[in-house]
């Protein structure tokens, strides 16, 4: 039986009277995506349509859901609200805080000792709230939620990006930061500007070495890292019915790295096959009955460019593999020029490393598919020319690919099955390098390949492929290998072409684990103790930000004027950082320490104009803190992009930036800088990025009469003497401009709950 099996039929009970209120109220045929928005809109039923792109709306998630890196400072902050439970089904996943380094036992062992405070405070924490724990060892978030939770029809948030993954499941599926996550679990609504919607016409079928991610792959070469920026993706069609489950998770895991809201593919067989087979068949029953209520209307998917703000069409059919990268997950290539591009670009082409798994591919098909190729140089006495690692998502699956022999298949090529965890996806790899700067080439299943992700190494160019792909470009060694035309030779001077990847997406036998890793809460946590030392250097009690002086704000200082690309992974680094998230203080030594400064070119090197000397960002930053003088940060285009992390908001709030201005933001960073208290701007014209110099002091005006959709000044007072006075805009709405006045929006929901005892 499912989770929450009870919360979903009711959900399941109302939803065709929603639906018929919001075609009434919209007055046309509705997509799957609006359909799904509509049915959990807080007020209830559906009074008036609502225009994309503009408009705020406030829903109910059915569900909340926490990795434990960014569980951490989503709990500190819901143990200020005042509740004794959490309002909706919540969980929390522990896979971000495992370090790959030697394989799969003796890291987690590893983590569990250096981890331990943190994995008993969030253990605890659940308990006492009423959150379901799923123990290190488990799996990843985004997989234990496919096979657990995750259902046709539903709305769920998660402190993740890429929580994302769960619309392979029909679900509008969400990445919030732990603030929004606070809000939900609180009991109160979730805002979100309503999203304009792509749709994806999905024809043919694929076949031979072209996989679902290559899909994804495609969609990313099309918009770009921010082409989906403010919109779900809606894929539909014939194609979109063949794939699997498991593969449609795939495609909506990687929407996160085009800025897409979520991504979502309609109810069909494939589904129901998968509910089945993860002991969810009531799931599928509950949804098969209304079956008509969780897909598009028809007249949506017949003139899609009517019902939709942008179409794209792919042919399955001729859709060649694809390898994207380096450096940026949109920059595609079909295997058949990649070659040459490879030679073009200079890039090495030795590939040292083939890392296949994480949240984005590690099901049961893709470890089977994998593994027939590897099957396959084996068998043709052929060992892996690179070093090669395997990452299940979740313990089920390891479970059952090790009793299917498929990880022995592997291990046979020379392979190393990691932990059940993120690992090297997010830079928690202690990679093996006898130089730790070298220019290297690695290609990998994961998601995201932004610079020195992986490894920490700005010279190593990460590129993005399926597992069947990595797996064959691991065993010859080379970027310029491709499979589909190319032949390999054994030690014996034997010559073999790998054929075609052949996978199974359910195993025949059935799905098997020993311990899946789960705790459930206390029926009754009140007597349960959540302790947090004062000593501790990982986890830190969180006191309120201050509320807002009521003035505009003068005398501001520049604190870095980063140049281009700027993600989170630049704002708050992963990697041995991860060790901090739940302690403000010393994570925030990590503050925008990889930006580049755009006045000398250098990283987390920044001018102090209080005493004219150069020093790191955090290490100035702290210097105006304690002279009691507010900050401004400037940024380029989609500043903020990648991981929804809320520390790259809360580590400048925590240590005095007062504003960051940008030519665009990423919307969940956005949000998440709103969420704090903070003032997220952007120019009005992107040119006034030029002017700002680097011993500018500024002033903000306007902020007596902070009012939606009316943009404020900004006065840069140069060291000259002279100024530049620029308009400014903002997205803020009358509630997100309360939480800015009231210092953030914990502050009211915690001022909420003590007015109502």
């Amino acid at each position: 039986m499912a989770f929450d099996i009870d919360m979903i039929k009711k959900l399941y009970s109302n939803f065709g009277s929603r639906i018929e209120a919001a075609r009434k109220a919209t007055g046309k045929p509705l997509t799957l995506t609006e359909k799904i928005l509509y049915a959990h809109l807080w007020q209830g039923a559906a009074t008036t349509a609502y225009e994309r792109g503009k408009d705020y709306v406030e829903f109910a998630p059915d569900r909340v859901a926490m990795q434990d890196a960014t569980a951490q400072m989503a709990l500190l902050q819901f143990m200020q609200a005042g509740r004794t439970r959490v309002a909706v089904p919540s969980t929390v996943h522990c896979d971000h805080l495992i370090q790959a380094e030697v394989g799969a036992d003796a890291d987690l062992t590893r983590a569990k000792s250096q981890n331990k405070e943190v994995y008993d405070f969030l253990a605890s924490v659940s308990d006492k709230y009423g959150i379901g724990f799923w123990k290190p060892g488990a799996g990843i978030i985004h997989q234990v939620v496919l096979e657990q939770y995750a259902f046709p029809g539903g709305m769920m948030i998660g402190t993740d990006s890429h929580t994302v993954n769960a619309g392979g499941l029909g679900i509008v599926a969400i990445g919030v930061g732990g603030a929004d996550a606070c809000d939900v679990m609180a009991g109160l609504p979730w805002e979100l500007k309503f999203p304009k919607l792509i749709g994806v016409k999905l024809t043919g079928k694929l076949s031979g070495w072209t996989a679902s991610k290559d899909i994804i792959l495609k969609v990313a070469g099309i918009l770009t890292v921010k082409g989906g920026t403010g919109a779900i993706l809606e894929y539909f069609g014939d194609g979109a019915k063949s794939l699997s489950c498991t593969g449609k998770g795939t495609i909506c895991n990687m929407g996160a790295e085009i800025g897409a809201t979520t991504s979502i593919f309609g109810y069909d067989a494939k589904m129901a096959e998968y509910l089945k087979g993860t002991d969810r068949a009531d799931v599928a029953e509950a949804a098969d009955a209304i079956a008509e209520h969780l897909t598009g209307d028809d007249e949506v998917y017949a003139d899609p460019s009517t019902y939709f703000d942008q179409v794209i069409e792919i042919n399955l059919s001729v859709l060649e593999p694809h390898i994207n990268g380096p450096f940026t997950p949109d920059l595609a290539w079909p295997i058949s020029k990649f070659a040459d591009a490879v030679k073009v670009n200079g890039w090495p082409d030795k590939m040292e490393v083939g890392l296949i798994g994480s949240c984005t591919n590690s099901s049961y098909e893709d470890i089977t598919r994998a593994a027939s190729i590897a099957k396959q140089a084996t068998d043709n006495n052929f060992k892996a020319k690179a070093e090669f690692t395997i990452t299940p998502g979740s313990e089920q699956v390891r479970y059952t690919v090790e009793r299917d022999g498929y990880l022995e298949t592997f291990e046979k090529m020379g392979g190393v099955v990691l932990a059940n965890a993120c690992g090297p996806c997010i830079g928690q790899w202690a990679r093996h390098s006898t130089d730790p700067n070298r220019k290297n080439s690695i290609v990998t299943s994961y998601n995201r390949n932004f610079s020195k992700r992986n490894d920490g190494n700005p010279n190593t160019h990460a590129f993005v492929a399926s597992p069947e792909i990595t797996t064959a470009l691991a065993i010859a060694g080379s970027l310029s290998f491709n499979p589909l035309t190319d032949y390999l030779t054994n030690d014996k001077g034997e010559k073999f072409k790998l054929e075609e990847p052949l996978g199974i997406e359910m195993p025949v036998k059935g799905f098997a684990v020993e311990d899946a890793g789960f705790q459930a809460p206390a029926e009754d946590g009140s007597a349960v103790q959540v302790i947090v030392s004062p000593t501790s250097d990982r986890l830190q009690l969180l006191e309120p930000f201050k509320a807002w002086e009521g003035t505009d704000l003068k005398g501001l200082k520049l604190l870095i004027k980063a140049k281009g690309k700027c993600t989170t992974d630049h704002i708050s680094m992963a990697g041995p950082w991860l060790k901090f998230r739940g302690h403000l203080d010393n994570i925030s030594n990590n503050m925008l320490i990889g930006a580049l400064n755009f006045f000398n070119e250098k990283v987390d090197t920044v001018k102090n104009q209080l005493t004219g000397d150069y020093g790191t960002v955090p290490g100035t930053q702290r210097a105006y803190k304690a002279a009691g003088v507010g900050t401004v940060v400037v940024g380029d285009e989609n500043y903020g992009e990648g991981s929804s992390r809320e520390h790259a908001a809360m580590e400048p709030r925590f240590l005095g930036v007062r504003a960051v201005l940008v030519k665009s933001f990423a919307r969940i960073h956005e949000t998440n800088l709103k969420k704090q208290g903070m003032l997220g701007l952007t120019f009005a014209d992107k040119a006034d990025y030029d002017k700002i110099q680097e011993d500018d002091r500024i002033d903000i005006n306007g902020l007596t009469d902070f009012t939606p959709g009316k943009p404020l000044q900004m006065v840069f007072n140069h060291a000259d003497g002279s100024a530049d006075t620029i308009t400014v805009n903002h997205t803020y709405n009358e509630q997100q401009i309360e939480w800015f006045k009231a210092g953030a929006a914990l502050n009211i929901i915690r001022r909420e709950f003590e007015a109502s005892k």
